[in-house]
């Protein structure tokens, strides 16, 4: 009884873990919108800038990608985008809509 009792304790704590990693996407899809991201990104084409689902592919497996993608949304650095012009990248000053985009962009 006491190895179910802690079976069933430890099944809970990995469903609750995974619940609350889970991406938010209607908030994300906001965000995108409210910021102004969909200009020149989307989930699975490339316009003026990479897909979504291009920078994921970039980053997969890497264990900084969430920083490295948090950085680069807080900080708003020069970019190349795809037509070979130039531009800042938009910077979001809130650190909790960057980190939502930022797991929403890893999960495509």
């Amino acid at each position: 009884m006491k190895t179910f009792s802690l079976l069933a304790a430890a099944a809970m704590f990995a469903f609750s873990m995974t619940a609350g990693a889970a991406v938010d996407s209607e908030a994300a899809t906001k965000a995108l919108k409210d910021n102004g991201c969909t200009k020149c990104h989307s989930v699975d084409k490339t316009k003026k800038g990479p897909s979504y689902q291009k920078t994921a592919a970039k980053y997969k497996g890497k264990a900084d990608a969430e920083a490295k993608l948090a950085t680069f949304l807080a900080t708003g650095p020069k970019v190349k985008m795809d037509d070979g012009t130039e531009e800042e990248h938009k910077s979001l000053k809130d650190p909790a809509t960057a980190k939502t985009l930022v797991q929403f962009i890893l999960a495509q």
